[in-house]
């Protein structure tokens, strides 16, 4: 990789990981995320596969040295195994780490390509092990699909952790099982708070929990000890003492982490938004297709001082969410 400027945003933070989001599309309809009826941006609106690595590429020049690819659903784009491959080659070139956000609902056949492209550990999105909440969250989804996707990615050599969202009146009630269920399958379990991203079809209100509430339940079944592990995200972790897995929170709402925020997201359309609660962006696919790299640089240099100290996410009764954009269009 060639040598250029670190990304280093006007608060003094080394700009160090990226997410992209290779498509808007998913499988499911997760209610917290999406509405029922979505539209998804045309084909001819979506970076190519060639242009996302080409971004990467750059960024990894720039110092970026973990890279998280989303969605949507990142499984469901034709040629993203391919993708893997190539920025996988990255990985021990300037690139620490290449992973994975996904559903798991298309595991069983891209499990062993994700490996052999480099890829050592996977997050999966599950919000409950009961089928039946489980359907009714994500508006169709098949639990059982989905934990086999995960036994084939334990099977290709994929270590998994596990992201739920906490939902009052759904799953805040299992948890603890869902903890426990983790550490018997060798799992580390992340557990999120419901964020405002885009008009979805119920008031988030409803279903938010603080994860300090969470928290203090579980220590009243688990022994919890903090601990110091990082990823390069936002979770702060504490060992499970009965299994010896971790488990994380990610709780953007009661304890706010963007003093630390060393992250940056391109999506699919090629915007790369420096906060995920802030609607600022540069449009890189069109720096990239009229300036090639070049300006593609100039682009990073004139964002990166603008990357905002912090989010500014509420959750109030009615109140429309931060950002119109949806999770899905942003990357997870």
């Amino acid at each position: 990789m060639s040598c250029a400027p670190s990304l280093i945003d006007a608060h003094g933070r080394t700009i160090r990981y990226l997410r992209i989001s290779v498509t808007d599309r998913c499988d499911l309809r997760c209610r917290y995320c999406m509405a029922e009826a979505m539209s998804f941006l045309p084909r001819a609106k979506v970076l190519s596969l060639e242009e996302i690595a080409t971004i990467a590429e750059r960024f990894v020049a720039r110092g970026i040295d973990k890279i998280r690819l989303s969605g949507g659903e990142p499984l469901v784009r034709r040629g993203v195994a391919e993708l893997c491959t190539r920025l996988g080659r990255m990985v021990g070139n300037g690139l620490d780490e290449l992973t994975m956000t996904t559903n798991a609902t298309r595991l069983r056949d891209h499990a062993p390509a994700l490996a052999a492209a480099g890829i050592r550990r996977i997050n999966v999105s599950l919000d409950s092990l009961d089928a039946d909440i489980f359907r009714y969250v994500t508006r169709h989804g098949d639990v059982a699909q989905v934990i086999d996707g995960i036994a084939a990615a334990r099977e290709a050599g994929l270590a998994v952790k596990i992201n739920m969202v906490v939902l009052k009146g759904l799953n805040e009630d299992h948890v603890g099982d869902m903890l426990d269920w983790c550490g018997r399958e060798g799992h580390d379990l992340s557990l999120i708070e419901t964020m405002p991203l885009g008009a979805i079809d119920e008031d988030r209100t409803d279903r938010f929990v603080p994860l300090t509430r969470v928290f203090d339940t579980l220590s009243d079944r688990f022994t919890l000890t903090r601990d110091t592990h990082r990823t390069g995200g936002p979770a702060r972790y504490w060992r499970v003492g009965e299994h010896g897995n971790r488990l994380g929170l990610i709780s953007p709402l009661t304890a706010n982490f963007c003093g630390g925020c060393n992250r940056v997201r391109l999506t699919t359309e090629g915007k790369l938004y420096l906060c995920l609660g802030h609607d600022d962006h540069v449009d890189l696919k069109d720096a990239l297709r009229t300036g090639g790299i070049d300006a593609v640089d100039a682009a990073l240099d004139e964002a990166l001082p603008r990357k905002p100290a912090a989010h500014d996410f509420r959750i109030e009764a009615g109140a429309a969410p931060a950002v119109a954009r949806h999770m899905s269009v942003t990357g997870g």
